[in-house]
């Protein structure tokens, strides 16, 4: 069962990026669709991200092919996240001071890396390198644009992210005091800059 108002965001976020008639969009998902995405990949989706994906599937480049499902694409897109924090921790001397002494070796700090990032929330795709979290039962997360550990909000929820994205509907400048977004899970929010 979504939650109404999880049904409410990705509904006019949906309806808001079919409005601009810039973004292709096939019939959305099915029950039965999720259900084997979710299974093959081991995550729930939001509940706002599902009745985005239910009210109609965006396809082209950028968007992630649920329906398709390319699993060695999926798995990188799935990915991503985790994989540009241990490029950071590799190359750029990224280190947590949470997570301990950082090892003087490269190959045991990415060891250690690799085992804290195992219990970190999953993100997944929107579109591009544009994610929100999993997770059923929950809603409203912003939708942060992550590139190793360079990550920023681009968006308040999927609503405005269809807005700050694509132009869809009205929405807040990000100079607009009143644009406020809350990273709302762990880990990835103490990464947003």
């Amino acid at each position: 069962m979504i939650d109404s108002e999880g049904m409410f965001l990705g509904s006019e976020a949906a309806r808001r990026l079919a409005e601009q008639r810039r973004v292709e969009l096939e019939p959305g998902l099915t029950a039965a669709e999720f259900d084997r995405v979710e299974e093959r990949f081991g995550f729930e989706f939001a509940d706002d991200h599902r009745a985005f994906l239910s009210a109609g599937l965006p396809v082209g480049q950028g968007w992630p092919d649920w329906r398709d499902v390319e699993v060695e694409q999926l798995h990188g897109r799935l990915a991503w996240p985790v994989e540009g924090v241990l490029f950071d921790v590799e190359h750029n001397s990224f280190w947590p001071d949470e997570w301990g002494a950082r090892p003087a070796d490269r190959g045991e700090a990415l060891a250690v890396a690799g085992k804290r990032l195992v219990s970190v929330p999953q993100m997944v795709p929107v579109y591009s390198h544009r994610y929100v979290p999993a997770g059923r039962g929950t809603f409203g997360h912003p939708v942060l644009s992550m590139y190793q550990t360079d990550i920023i909000f681009y968006g308040v929820d999927l609503v405005d992210y269809v807005y700050q994205e694509f132009g869809a509907g009205d929405g807040l400048d990000r100079n607009d005091p009143r644009w406020q977004p809350h990273a709302t899970v762990a880990f990835w929010r103490e990464l947003v800059g």
